[in-house]
């Protein structure tokens, strides 16, 4: 039941594209969809080859303290944390191209069990919170982002408990640029989930979603191209399910083999839209052009 979508800005005029307001205009749209978090990723202007990081700081308050001895930890760490800046429940900052990104996660999530990483790019930020669109509207002010694409997620809870680190887009934990949004069930989620542990992933919720964002992010490191891997998760992935999946670079989607979840999409020359439901594209995306529905085990890549 959940709201999933995303949209690519295939202009020339990213530095000044309005990407935030229309994630919002779509998320609205699909809010009766999933009234208990909603969640962007948004990809931006690159930061001079630097990382920026978005760090939660905590379901259980105390978030300017957490703030605080983050910061010292870093400049302990000698990371630099340029930028450094809170709002609500997250830290941002960012970090040179050259930092050791694995060790750092390790040393800011083992300095406190509250702290969690959510995402890491030279483009992207993932912003996610309980509630409704207009709250993460109201807290982050969403609208004013402006970038070349990004996805957007309404959640209704089936299975796992409801809180920002279940909330969706979901970033896969270990490779820069890479979110996922998800709608269905992957039902071999567990017997995923013990193979990658087998290997020592880490697993944050208990979001069958998660292990999407994980899955393209081991197959992408095994050099195998977006579409591919895409498509490779039609033949691992058990269910019924569309997801979408974005990177620095690239933005898709992949709908199941049995076309139980809902997805349609619109391209033209200025932009790609794709949501499940299709007031989301036309609320958001006024003008005469073609909404398509996608097919059983279709995907589709478009490349910035």
């Amino acid at each position: 039941m959940c709201g999933i979508l995303g949209f690519l800005d295939k202009t020339k005029n990213h530095e000044h594209s309005s990407l935030g307001r229309t994630l919002l205009k779509m998320l609205t749209a699909l809010a009766c969809r999933g009234p208990d978090s909603a969640g962007v990723a948004l990809f931006g202007p690159s930061t001079n080859d630097r990382f920026v990081l978005k760090v939660k700081l905590g379901n259980h308050g105390g978030a300017g303290l957490r703030a605080e001895r983050l910061l010292g930890l870093l400049k302990s760490l000698g990371a630099g944390g340029h930028e450094f800046s809170t709002v609500a429940a997250y830290a941002r900052f960012v970090v040179d191209g050259g930092t050791d990104l694995t060790n750092l996660i390790a040393a800011i999530e083992s300095s406190d069990k509250e702290l969690e990483v959510v995402s890491v790019g030279r483009n992207l930020e993932i912003v996610k919170q309980v509630g409704s669109p207009a709250n993460l509207e109201r807290t982050y002010g969403i609208s004013q982002f402006c970038g070349t694409h990004g996805l957007g997620h309404t959640r209704l809870s089936t299975e796992s408990r409801v809180d920002l680190s279940h909330s969706q887009p979901f970033w896969s934990h270990g490779r820069p640029d890479l979110a996922i949004v998800h709608n269905g069930h992957i039902t071999n989620y567990h017997k995923l989930r013990r193979l990658y542990q087998q290997r020592g992933v880490r697993f944050y919720t208990e979001n069958d979603s998660e292990v999407v964002a994980i899955y393209l992010s081991d197959e992408l490191s095994k050099g195998r191209s977006m579409k591919e891997s895409l498509h490779a998760m039609l033949r691992d992935l058990d269910g019924s399910f569309s997801s979408l999946v974005a990177t620095s670079t690239q933005f898709g989607f992949v709908k199941d083999p049995f076309a139980l979840k809902p997805l349609l999409w619109a391209e033209t020359d200025g932009f790609v839209a794709v949501a499940n439901e299709e007031i989301a594209i036309r609320s958001a995306l006024p003008g005469d052009y073609q909404v398509r529905e996608a097919e059983v085990k279709e995907v589709r890549v478009w490349e910035r």
